[in-house]
């Protein structure tokens, strides 16, 4: 049955995709069988992370128009938000990517965090290493851009892009150092706004001395994405430092972190916070945490 399925989707049957992604994602039994025949892949997983209103889905929406104008081939996961009691997402990424729906060289599929604290969805690297065995020439992956999203996604992706938008002229020291550790490079999109200029000479001050190599700068794109200004400057930066990254062993590191987070879901799989909660109750005034852990080593 799975070499079946594997098969068509490595044929490019994106309605053979799109059903086992959904098996993925509801667990159905044996599934992980599916992901045992997946070959090897070097498809390139691009992160898009950053925070909420700086324009990453529209950034993406150019991208995929420059690689479509180059006869590429791209696989979409956009991570939306969704609320912790009822798991329900908006899922809006759709809408604003829906003129690609009908063309037979892009895939999107709109995510939900499902309560996930990170920010990611609990089985993305499962979806996108699917993605993967399908004929695409890259794979694009947008993050919500909350909670620990951008840690993760910095393990998930080949090459991280960390769009920011000009907002208060200098003050990019207020920036999330996790999002200056984990780009490869950085995009100030809306870069029409009027303090744009300043923005992006601290934002490469700021860099400099403290995050990266001097021989190697992380560089700082400048884009308007709702204009199509600077989307190729951005995508050059991109494969650059793709190109650098495969000279290195972060790529090890990488499979590494993966392999890493999927034991430590397996392991942690059969600890339920309910049972936990209802033991816990139980001991009452000889309750012990350090104790009542160890059961758990």
């Amino acid at each position: 049955m799975w070499q079946q399925q594997l098969n068509e989707i490595q044929q490019g049957n994106n309605k053979t995709l799109a059903r086992c992604i959904s098996l993925i994602e509801n667990e159905v039994p044996d599934y992980e069988k599916l992901l045992e025949q997946l070959p090897f892949s070097n498809t390139p997983v691009i992160g898009i992370t950053g925070p909420p209103g700086a324009g990453k889905s529209t950034l993406v929406d150019a991208l995929i128009a420059l690689l479509i104008a180059d006869d590429k081939k791209v696989g979409v996961l956009c991570v939306d938000p969704s609320s912790p009691f009822n798991l329900g997402a908006l899922l809006g990424d759709r809408i604003r990517m829906s003129e690609w729906y009908n063309n037979p060289n892009v895939f999107i599929r709109s995510l939900a965090t499902r309560g996930s604290l990170g920010g990611l969805h609990p089985k993305i690297i499962e979806i996108s290493d699917l993605l993967k065995a399908a004929p695409f020439d890259y794979i694009i992956v947008e993050t919500v851009g909350v909670g620990q999203s951008e840690v993760e996604i910095a393990g998930l992706a080949d090459v991280t892009v960390v769009v920011v938008v000009p907002e208060a002229g200098d003050e990019v020291q207020t920036m999330k150092a996790g999002l200056m550790e984990i780009a490869d490079v950085f995009v100030v999109n809306k870069a029409d706004r009027p303090d744009a200029n300043a923005f992006v000479k601290n934002l490469r001050l700021m860099l400099a001395p403290a995050f990266n190599n001097p021989a190697v700068p992380v560089p700082v794109v400048k884009t308007s994405a709702s204009q199509k200004k600077g989307i190729e400057e951005l995508w050059k930066a991109v494969v650059n430092s793709k190109e650098q990254i495969t000279g290195n062993k972060q790529h090890f590191w990488l499979l590494a972190e993966k392999a890493y987070h999927l034991i430590e879901q397996k392991r942690m799989q059969d600890v339920s916070k309910e049972d936990l909660k209802n033991k816990i109750i139980m001991e009452g005034s000889n309750f012990n945490l350090y104790q009542f852990i160890k059961k758990y080593y």
